[in-house]
């Protein structure tokens, strides 16, 4: 697995560790944007890039399991899945071309199917990590009936880098569904709410939904025969296959109106665009602003004005958080809080004590997750 650049790598924390510096992870950088700011300069030699690391290990399509190492760019990943007709059933957001797996995993997030499939941590199977004590650790497996060190490879979803360096991943993959097609249906904020939730109880090839600006649009997708009595059950208005190829696409890697129109309101009147995970039952919520709601209802971006304690509240009402995903400045944004949902004290502690076993002297993207981590 790269032993040569493993070896470099494992020298440099080494020497981060006996110097008192840090490095920054960082692949594509295309999710530069996503978490807490880093510095605003940061010196050439502190940076560890992990496209120096990159190929597929291991690819066993009839056992559903590709290992790939963290440089790895993530489309030359979804192609090699593509020739097998398979893919990463969580449809991880690309936002520019040049991401890296390593980066998909440490960010953690997920795209419009992630409410009828799952997550990124629930596709992980498995991962290698150099650590900040300049460690090379094993977790997992390559099958989803592993059980030793299974939830430790799932936690580094997410981490932003905290804990050290993905080194490798094992992935769960998923056969291309053979049918998939899209519908357009016509109605406001709580009557698709409402839709979704009735939708969400009966046997249907659900696979995403997206409701903005008066207009309810669902994928169903899985074998021919049930999408089109699905289809024929729901009605709506069916939306070309290449339009709406380019719309869930769009979504996904956030290049559709909505974050077109997002980008533009940040950039010129400093709105902000919030990510809020909220239980499926949650009804509108009462903020100023734009809302593009996915996953049945468990995920809403706010495009708003409104403050942070404003929107931090609202959330929490319903029983869900808010991330500050988009800012023209997050620095400001919060006088000394958090982009992400401020943590309680237990999960603090958490946190911090992960951070001490994995990572003690802080070499790694000290800051990007939480403040002081």
């Amino acid at each position: 697995m790269g032993d040569v650049v493993l070896q470099r790598w494992t020298e440099r924390v080494q020497a981060a560790r006996s110097a008192g510096t840090t490095l920054l992870i960082k692949g594509g950088d295309t999710k530069e944007f996503y978490g807490e700011p880093r510095a605003p300069e940061v010196d050439p030699a502190e940076v560890l890039d992990t496209r120096e690391l990159r190929g597929v290990s291991s690819y066993e399509p009839s056992e559903l399991v590709v290992t790939v190492r963290a440089g790895t760019l993530l489309s030359d990943l979804e192609a090699c899945l593509a020739e097998k007709g398979q893919f990463l059933a969580f449809e991880p957001p690309r936002f520019a071309p040049g991401g890296t797996v390593g980066g998909m995993v440490a960010a953690g997030l997920s795209g419009p199917s992630r409410a009828t499939v799952g997550c990124v941590r629930d596709f992980v199977l498995g991962a290698t990590l150099l650590n900040g004590r300049a460690e090379l650790l094993s977790f997992g497996g390559q099958v989803m009936k592993n059980v030793a060190g299974y939830d430790v490879s799932r936690l580094l979803a997410g981490s932003m880098g905290m804990l050290g360096v993905i080194c490798e991943v094992s992935l769960k993959v998923l056969p291309q569904p053979t049918a998939s097609l899209t519908l357009r249906f016509d109605m406001d904020q709580p009557v698709a709410l409402e839709t979704l939730h009735a939708w969400a109880g009966q046997a249907l090839p659900l696979s995403a939904s997206a409701w903005w600006d008066g207009a309810l649009v669902l994928r169903l997708a899985g074998a021919e025969a049930a999408v089109k009595a699905a289809a024929q059950r729901l009605g709506g208005d069916v939306i070309e296959a290449a339009l709406a190829q380019r719309f869930w696409g769009g979504l996904r890697d956030h290049c559709d109106d909505f974050f077109l129109h997002a980008d533009r309101a940040i950039a010129q009147e400093g709105a902000c665009l919030w990510r809020l995970s909220l239980p499926q039952t949650a009804p509108p919520l009462a903020l100023s602003g734009e809302q593009l709601i996915e996953w049945g209802g468990g995920q809403r971006w706010l495009l708003t004005p409104e403050s942070a304690t404003s929107v931090r509240r609202a959330a929490a009402a319903v029983g869900g958080h808010a991330t500050l995903f988009r800012a023209r400045d997050r620095r400001p944004a919060f006088s000394g809080g958090s982009v992400f949902m401020p943590l309680s004290t237990p999960l603090e502690k958490l946190h911090r004590q992960l951070k001490r076993a994995f990572d003690p002297e802080g070499v790694f993207n000290p800051g990007r997750l939480y403040p002081g981590l």
